[in-house]
């Protein structure tokens, strides 16, 4: 009786060591399945200066454009650093604030406060695709910056990448739609109206003329207003005209940007432009020279706000 007791007890402690070891293997494996669980997820960037991987949700975010930061704040995404070097846009102006790194200027980039800063991902447009490699050694880094030639599209691609990243999917395509609303708007009356226009940079008492499948050639090639020269040169920097050019090209819209106020200098874009020669075209006869706002024209152009408010303006010159 003794050895049946004794070979009783034996089973039972091999059967209750097998249960723990078995409970004990189950806990394992969900901890494991835990720590699979909470692995980060990632997002991956398609770009010809480099393919990235950028964690999802990034909570140090650093940005160099301002038609970015512009999109960002209207998407109500937190940044730990901007170009303050820059000119910031007024209607961005908080981000001059002391709890908002300095991480340079546009095309000097402080690269020891962005890598004391740790960002999760950095933002640039073109001014900085120079210094791509240089950034993307300290974080993933990110080109948003807009095609002149295929303006809608590459601007369009860059929200829904914003939104993809920081799962801000339905309030990009809200704004997108709205904007797509806006710009349909513009084309029937740009349609109606049926008037040629020139876009011309003012900077000091030097002027540069841009056309379609430029920075602001958007202006034609979106919004459908007539350009009054076909064979305006596509440049950064616009074709150098005179202000003959303008009174022999004779546009019904004149459109002018002034850069000097862009970067923070005095406006004279006026006293400069309404000269004689301009005086005798129909833009000025008729009351139809639009002095586009700047900030969105030049410093934050390719934003949720800057492009619907570009969009505006345009749409105001129509009168």
């Amino acid at each position: 009786m003794k050895k049946i007791a004794l070979l009783l007890f034996a089973a039972l402690l091999v059967i209750t060591l097998a249960a723990c070891g078995s409970n004990n293997e189950k806990k394992d494996t969900s901890s494991s399945d835990s720590k699979e669980d909470k692995a980060p997820e990632t997002v991956e960037i398609k770009q010809d200066l480099g393919d990235t991987e950028v964690p999802k949700n990034p909570e140090k975010v650093v940005v160099f454009d301002y038609g970015v930061l512009d999109s960002l704040d209207k998407l109500g995404v937190e940044v730990a650093g901007v170009a303050k070097a820059g000119n910031i846009p007024s209607y961005l102006e908080k981000y001059e604030g002391d709890e908002y790194e300095n991480i340079g200027s546009l095309k000097e980039p402080d690269f020891d406060k962005i890598s004391e800063i740790k960002p999760d991902v950095i933002f640039i447009s073109g001014r900085q695709s120079q210094v791509y490699d240089q950034l993307a050694e300290i974080a993933p880094t990110v080109y948003l910056g807009v095609d002149p030639a295929n303006y809608m599209e590459s601007f369009k691609d860059n929200m829904k990448t914003l939104g993809e990243i920081f799962d801000k999917q339905s309030e990009v395509e809200k704004e997108l739609k709205n904007i797509d609303s806006s710009v349909a708007a513009v084309q029937d009356k740009a349609k109606e109206l049926d008037k040629k226009a020139l876009i011309i940079l003012a900077n000091d008492d030097k002027i540069s003329a841009y056309g379609t499948n430029s920075r602001f050639g958007l202006i034609h090639d979106v919004f459908g207003v007539p350009a009054v020269d076909e064979n305006i040169e596509a440049s950064t920097h616009g074709m150098n005209v005179s202000f003959e050019y303008v009174r022999e090209q004779n546009p019904d819209l004149l459109y002018v940007i002034d850069r000097s106020a862009a970067i923070g200098e005095e406006s004279a874009a006026k006293q400069i432009v309404e000269n004689e020669l301009v005086k005798a075209t129909n833009a000025y006869k008729n009351d139809n020279i639009t002095y586009l706002d700047p900030e969105f024209w030049y410093l934050s152009g390719g934003g949720l706000v800057s492009v619907q408010e570009m969009i505006k303006e345009i749409e105001a010159s129509f009168k």
